[in-house]
């Protein structure tokens, strides 16, 4: 019999939100309009959810929660490898949400659907690798064992910038580890963030229940995510006062945050400067400069700053910015008119305070939400080196020598990601592991997200670590359960 090679029909339905178990409209009584960030177009209109709808979620999580951390790991595993299938049979559809709602140009988009199938495919591993341990006793006749276990309900909140992934990041892990997940996509990317993965979810045979999605204004929900007693963890990715907030309000609750970088890119005097330029026009305006591990300031060695800075303005000036849904777009629209604005109010504050600017422009596109990329030469105290930019504007500072360039790298709040360029691997080393932050790469950019391996910051970048074994610790508790197997004598 021949195949059907035909594609699958698109989704519908993204009026509605899963919430317990049924796709219905949120109960709130307002409505939010999700727009494309270029062009303005409404691409849909969501009845939002208000805090019964959360309680409804909560409740059935707790209840489905019970019978699928009994299911057979198998069970699970095969629940996150019939969802990368249908990422696979979905592509097209999924890459074209990514470009209209979030304004992802085409490498932007390729690199989240990507990840984004890679989530489920390590997750479809951690069934089978929660492990539990048998340790030694000093009671005669005791065995002390100890168990893994799903922690029970996660919590889920997660941003615009690259929103399908990182709400999988955590959604996947916590499920096939045998938990439920509420979820809350930010805002300005609910179908991408959230109501897109809930129906590659559904296609692929999760239990109803499991994962809900809300839609919902912080008032009505934000709080109440966060601080209802069912959850036992709370992951969220987003700035660092919002997660600050977030751990004043959960109480007791187990915390996952990744928050706010101010990401250094450091170029030492014997770098490969043509390799570390390519590296760093990438690291700074992938997806416009909208991810919390991109390049925020290039640290470059006195020696080689002035040859850096001329190859660096040469190579930006060439990118091209404009309607992300053509192929050859780098830099697409500012996710709102609101981030935009505090972008051009950093870059004046730099200037103000004796950034030189090389590169820069005034926004274009069909509402003006293109903001061209922008290049400025300055101390590591101006605004746009001092803040994070979350936008398409690098600023280079030079340093005097290798320890002055280490101590620039330092000096931040922050410590998410970073890089060092230098033609010798061992001082490479050296320098990333004095370097105060989470992760660091040798000769590459900032801009690194593998799924098996410890992604996360030090600092205020926030707490624990995504991906492989360190997103099973996560998601999972220890249970300490002894058996005394002969009778003991007690001290009274």
């Amino acid at each position: 019999m021949a195949s059907d090679n035909s594609a699958p029909a698109r989704y519908d339905g993204f009026d509605q939100m899963p919430i317990a178990g049924t796709w219905r409209a949120g109960r709130a009584g307002k409505t939010a309009t999700d727009t494309n960030p270029y062009t303005g177009e409404t691409l849909t209109e969501i009845p939002l959810a208000n805090a019964d709808d959360l309680d409804e979620a909560y409740a059935r999580a707790k209840e489905a929660q019970r019978d699928w951390a009994a299911r057979l790991p198998s069970e699970r595993a095969d629940v996150m490898r019939r969802a990368a299938r249908v990422m696979e049979a979905r592509k097209d559809e999924i890459v074209d949400w990514h470009i209209r709602e979030s304004g992802a140009a085409a490498p932007a988009a390729a690199f989240e659907y990507a990840i984004t199938l890679r989530d489920f495919h390590e997750a479809s591993s951690y069934p089978y690798r929660v492990e539990g341990r048998i340790l030694p006793a000093d009671i005669e006749g005791k065995e002390s064992r100890v168990y893994r276990r799903p922690v029970g309900v996660v919590a889920v909140i997660s941003p615009w910038n690259v929103p399908m992934h990182l709400s999988n990041r955590s959604v996947a892990p916590a499920l096939a580890t045998g938990n439920a997940v509420v979820l809350k996509p930010a805002g300005d990317t609910p179908v991408t963030g959230g109501l897109l993965l809930a129906k590659v979810y559904e296609e692929a045979g999760l239990p109803e229940g499991l994962l809900s999605v809300l839609i919902g204004s912080g008032s009505d929900i934000g709080d109440a995510i966060v601080a209802h007693p069912t959850p036992r963890v709370v992951s969220f990715t987003g700035s660092t006062p919002v997660g600050k907030g977030i751990a004043e309000k959960a109480g007791l609750k187990k915390l996952s945050l990744e928050l706010g970088g101010n990401g250094p890119l450091v170029v030492l005097d014997d770098a490969d400067v043509g390799y570390a330029v390519d590296a760093a026009v990438f690291g700074k305006f992938f997806h416009q400069g909208q991810v919390c591990m991109i390049t925020n300031r290039i640290i470059v060695d006195d020696a080689v700053h002035d040859e850096f800075v001329e190859r660096y303005v040469e190579r930006v000036r060439a990118l091209k910015a404009g309607d992300p849904a053509e192929e050859d777009t780098v830099i697409g629209p500012i996710i709102n008119a609101k981030q935009l604005e505090g972008i051009q109010e950093k870059v004046a504050q730099s200037i103000a305070d004796g950034a030189q600017q090389l590169l820069g422009g005034d926004p274009t596109g069909p509402i003006g939400s293109v903001l061209p990329p922008h290049v400025l030469v300055g101390s590591n105290d101006v605004a746009t080196a001092r803040q994070e930019v979350f936008g398409p504007v690098a600023t280079i500072v030079r340093a005097r020598d290798e320890e002055d360039a280490l101590a620039i790298a330092n000096d931040t709040e922050y410590g998410l990601s970073s890089a060092v360029f230098t033609e010798d691997t061992l001082r490479g080393v050296q320098f990333a592991l004095r370097v105060e932050a989470g992760m660091t790469h040798v000769n590459d950019s900032p801009l690194n997200d593998e799924n098996n391996t410890a992604f996360g910051g030090e600092k205020d970048s926030g707490l624990g670590r995504f991906g492989g074994d360190w997103a099973i610790e996560e998601f999972t508790t220890d249970h300490w359960v002894s058996v005394q197997h002969t009778k003991r004598e007690f001290p009274f």
